[in-house]
């Protein structure tokens, strides 16, 4: 019983950092294109001595731009995920039809139930950002979310990871200093034969939320990929949000 009354909210939260299943590594030909967006706020010395490295960075001329990890050392700008880029936000009103979208699968009252719930969180936007590492063919993607109405991100994390366990999704590595976070493995698809298995992508979602957002991180490489590094860079994600202005 309590599966079927969580699944549907997990559609609701499906689009506030669902995360992304990568069916193949693009690293060799994703679109990594640098953001040229010029930051509105105030730079520190580094940035005044290096403009050019600071634009290659990520944008930050939004709130929630800011609070997304600027591209950490050994990264690459990954491939675009949908119609967003990969360095891409959705406002309010596009947010929420996102997400609705999550629901078209459901009929009648159910889907009128769904979308009312989609517009109670009162979602305020989502930041998208995603990296690249070229030499170890690893893509990891970030979602921070903010809702009008903090509890909800706090609820949001609690439930989707109640899913997570519910499903006996393998857990992953810990986000060391975080623990409102957690990480878990993707189960492989037990439809493919056992070549497919081999040559499948290791898949990892993580959840957080940290100073009223909510953080999705995916990641998915070739096997079997550094998943303690990789988990190294939601850490770092949680920690600039605490200050996001700080890029170092």
């Amino acid at each position: 019983m309590l599966l079927g009354i969580v699944l549907p909210s997990v559609l609701l939260l499906g689009l506030l950092g669902g995360g992304v299943t990568y069916t193949a590594v693009t690293v060799s030909s994703a679109d990594r294109t640098a953001p040229t967006r010029v930051w509105e706020q105030e730079r520190s010395p580094v940035e005044e001595r290096d403009p050019a490295a600071v634009l290659a960075r990520g944008r930050a001329d939004t709130p929630l731009s800011k609070l997304l990890l600027p591209l950490p050392e050994g990264w690459d700008f990954g491939p675009d995920e949908e119609l967003h880029g990969n360095d891409g936000e959705l406002g309010p009103e596009e947010a929420a039809a996102l997400m609705k979208k999550a629901g078209e699968g459901l009929a009648g009252k159910k889907r009128r139930t769904f979308e009312k719930g989609v517009d109670r969180l009162g979602i305020e936007g989502i930041a998208v950002r995603s990296f690249v590492d070229t030499d170890n063919d690893v893509v990891v993607s970030l979602e921070v979310a903010r809702m009008k109405d903090k509890k909800h991100v706090k609820d949001s994390y609690r439930l989707r990871k109640e899913v997570m366990d519910i499903l006996e999704f393998p857990k992953g590595p810990k986000v060391k200093d975080h623990r409102n976070a957690v990480c878990y493995l993707m189960p492989e698809d037990e439809d493919l034969d056992k070549e497919e298995r081999e040559e499948a992508l290791e898949q990892m979602i993580c959840l957080a939320y940290d100073a009223g957002v909510y953080v999705t991180f995916t990641a998915a490489g070739a096997k079997p990929f550094d998943k303690a590094r990789v988990v190294g860079l939601l850490a770092e994600q949680l920690d600039h949000l605490e200050s996001p202005g700080e890029y170092v």
